[in-house]
């Protein structure tokens, strides 16, 4: 039996609704996280549970970048923790620190550990922050305030068995 890896999936609440609906996400929809070899040897002194809440946080932000494109989806950070087999990630590249994964292949409803979604307090943070989150990438300080704003808030844990009362 092979494996399993803790991998973050940036989502918006339309794709947990595909994924009710489907039982699987086809392909995670931005940029997995995960904790990485890189990861590991640009955080030496972070332990196990310091380093997944990095990849954790990472997905939240590229949940951001989701959430800029698509402007009918609700203004919420959705992060999708799944555990999958080690065969089917790997590393989106070898930079020192990044936790940027490719996950292959279908990810089944059975796979998800749980769901992570921002409280209905977070939604106008969240709005400005999905808008300035290229910029603040591009180094605006302005652009990384609004999107520091939105990350003083903590997602909220769901198990997947409420996907039903997330989507209400």
């Amino acid at each position: 039996m092979p494996n399993l890896v803790r991998v973050y999936l940036p989502a918006t609440l339309p794709v947990i609704a595909e994924l009710r609906k489907d039982a699987q996400l086809s392909q995670p929809p931005g940029t997995a996280h995960a904790v990485t070899p890189a990861l590991r040897e640009w955080y030496t002194e972070g332990d196990e549970e310091e380093l997944e809440y990095v990849a954790f946080s990472r997905a939240a932000q590229e949940a951001l970048r989701l959430l800029h494109a698509d402007p009918s989806a609700p203004r919420k950070r959705v992060v999708i923790s799944a555990d999958v087999s080690s065969t089917a990630v790997s590393p989106e590249n070898q930079d020192l620190g990044t936790s940027a994964v490719r996950v292959a292949g279908p990810i089944e409803l059975t796979a998800i550990a749980s769901i992570h979604i921002d409280d209905a307090d977070a939604e106008e943070d969240v709005a400005a922050a999905a808008e300035a989150v290229d910029a603040a990438a591009a180094g605006d300080p302005d652009a990384q305030f609004t999107v520091d704003s939105a990350e003083d808030h903590e997602l909220l844990w769901y198990a997947p068995e409420e996907i039903d009362d997330l989507l209400r």
